[in-house]
Order: structure tokens, then sequence, then C-alpha cells
């Protein structure tokens, strides 16, 4: 009886540790969560959806190139709409300044 118990243990912890990361959606090991940047965009789309609100926006560079961006809010439709916001927040073409953690690798990706 007190195999056939272990074995039951060892095969169950076995599986969670296998599944574990299954019910992980993502970390923010990709943000530099060090520092902080500020981009004054225009936005071009806000996609009010799960799992997270994304904006899209467009901002001109210090060479006065265009440079499309892809904002994460740090919550879904649900955190955001207890924290006041709506789907109607953010318009298009509207002008915003954001603050958020940059992607590490440089890429146009932020972390609200």
């Amino acid at each position: 009886m007190k195999v056939y118990l272990s074995s039951i243990f060892a095969v169950v912890a076995g599986f969670l540790i296998f599944c574990r990361p299954v019910f992980a959606l993502h970390g923010r090991s990709m943000y530099d969560m060090a520092h902080l940047t500020n981009l004054k965009d225009t936005i071009t789309a806000y996609d009010w959806a799960n799992p997270h609100v994304m904006i899209f926006a467009d901002a001109t560079d210090s060479k006065g190139d265009i440079q499309k961006w892809s904002i994460e809010t740090c919550g879904n439709p649900n955190v955001l709409a207890k924290a006041g916001w709506t789907k109607d927040t953010i318009k298009v073409g509207e002008q915003i300044t954001f603050f958020g953690h940059p992607d590490k690798n440089g890429s146009p990706y932020v972390r609200l």
C-alpha cells in the first residue's frame, strides 16, 4: 500500500511539474523592467480584447522617420474597466504620451 501511494504521489507531482508552463500566459521577461521609456505617439489602432488590450501607434524618431509601436497594457479589458477605462477611452488619431517598459531586444514594443 505504501508503494502504491508513493507511486500515485510521484505521478501527480510529475504531472503538475510538467503542466505548470501550460497554465502560464507569459511573463515580463521580454521587457526591460529596470527602465521606463516615454513615447509621444499618434494612435493608429486600439484593440479592446483579451488577453491584453493592445494600442498601436506611430511615433516620429529623432531622424524624422515614422516608427510603428505596439503598446501592451498590463491588464485585460475587465481589469482596465475596473480602473475606469472603456473601449472608447483612446481614439484613433489622438496624440498621447505613453510611459512603459521597452522590449529588451530593441523592437518597438512597450509594456504600459
